[in-house]
C-alpha cells in the first residue's frame, strides 16, 4: 500500500468518524497494513491528519478551478460553489468538523492557508466583475461582502448556531447565504438566479 493510499483511505476514516477518539490502530483496521506501515512514513496522528487534510482540501480546489476555467457568471459561480462546498462537507460526520474546528484549529488554518491561497483574490475579482457588468449593486465593499459570506458559511458548517432550528444544511444556507446573495444582486442578477433550479434557492 503506498502513502498516498494510506492517506486517502484515512481521511476517509477520519470523515465518517471524527478525529479526536479514533486511534491509528482504529483507522488501519481496514487496510490490512500494520501500524508499524503507517509510522514509516508519519511520525504521528497529527501528522497523518495533516496530509489528509491537504488532500481535503486539494479536492476543493479542483473544484474552484473548474469553476474559473468555466469563466462563469459571478452569481451563479457563487451559487455553485456555495452548493458544491455543502455537499461536500456533509458527506461528513458532524463530529470531524467539530473535532477539526475545536482540536486542530491551528492546522486547519494552516492547510487552508497553503492550498486556497489565491482564491480570495479570485473571489473579489468575480465580486468586482459582477459589479461592472451589473448582476451585482454597486456601492457594495467586496472584501466585506465576503468575509460576510465567509462567516455565514462557517456558521453553517462549523458550529452549532443554528441547531436548534432542526434544519437540513441547504434549508439553513436558503435561509441566510442566499437571502445575502439576493440581497447584493441587482434585477438582472435576480433574474439569473431565479433561472436556476438549486437546493439552495
Amino acid at each position: 500500500m503506498t502513502k498516498e493510499d494510506i492517506v486517502k483511505q484515512s481521511l476517509q476514516q477520519f470523515l465518517l468518524h471524527g478525529i479526536r477518539k479514533i486511534t491509528i490502530q482504529q483507522i488501519i483496521a481496514c487496510m490490512g497494513i500494520s501500524t508499524k506501515t503507517v509510522y514509516k512514513y508519519f511520525k504521528s496522528k497529527e501528522e497523518l491528519l495533516e496530509a489528509c487534510l491537504t488532500m481535503h482540501y486539494q479536492g476543493f480546489k479542483l473544484t474552484l478551478d473548474e469553476y474559473i476555467q468555466q469563466d462563469l457568471n459571478p452569481v451563479m459561480m457563487f451559487l455553485n460553489l456555495f452548493q458544491n462546498s455543502l455537499e461536500e462537507d456533509f458527506k461528513a460526520a458532524p463530529v470531524f468538523y467539530h473535532d477539526l474546528n475545536y482540536y486542530y484549529p491551528n492546522l486547519q488554518d494552516k492547510i487552508q492557508a497553503k492550498e486556497l491561497s489565491g482564491y480570495g483574490t479570485y473571489m473579489l475579482q468575480s465580486l468586482n466583475k459582477g459589479i461592472e457588468q451589473g448582476f451585482i449593486i454597486p456601492g457594495i465593499n467586496p472584501p466585506v461582502v465576503l468575509h460576510t459570506f465567509n462567516i455565514l458559511y462557517r456558521s453553517i458548517t462549523r458550529s452549532n448556531e443554528y441547531i436548534k432550528y432542526d434544519l437540513s444544511p441547504f434549508e439553513l444556507a436558503a435561509n441566510s447565504i442566499t437571502v445575502y446573495l439576493r440581497g447584493i444582486c441587482t434585477t438582472e442578477g435576480l433574474r439569473i438566479l431565479n433561472s436556476i433550479k438549486s437546493p439552495l434557492l
